[in-house]
């Protein structure tokens, strides 16, 4: 990831801010993320990182789908390295909502990437 593009650059603030603690300060920053992307690379960033401001389900769903189809519109290599966590998130996304075999076709396409879906140790 190119961490000089605008988008990048407040995600990355946004994520040590949510590091420190900062969740407020974070949110905001992905916020401005989503507002400054210009095209659909920038545009899945973002959204991947403003999924994380939400404790609603339903709200984590549809910024990680937005975040799966705008990686999907980009036509160039930029957003592969992109796609295990795009994956595991859409499987978490699904497993939050119930939907236990569609967490499991993610999860599985994820694992083909590489990633392996580790459960909450809670669960």
């Amino acid at each position: 990831m190119d961490t000089n593009n605008p988008v990048v650059a407040l995600c990355m603030a946004g994520s040590r801010a949510e590091f420190e603690g900062r969740k407020a300060d974070a949110y905001a920053l992905y916020a401005q993320a989503w507002d400054a992307a210009s095209d659909d690379y920038e545009a899945c960033i973002a959204a991947h990182y403003v999924a994380r401001g939400f404790t609603d389900p339903a709200e984590i769903f549809r910024w990680n789908r937005i975040a799966l189809d705008r990686a999907e519109a980009v036509d160039d290599e930029r957003v592969q390295p992109f796609y295990p966590s795009l994956y595991l998130n859409m499987g978490r996304s699904h497993e939050l909502l119930g939907e236990l075999a569609e967490a499991e076709h993610f999860y599985a396409l994820a694992a083909e990437l590489g990633a392996v879906h580790q459960p909450d140790a809670e669960r």
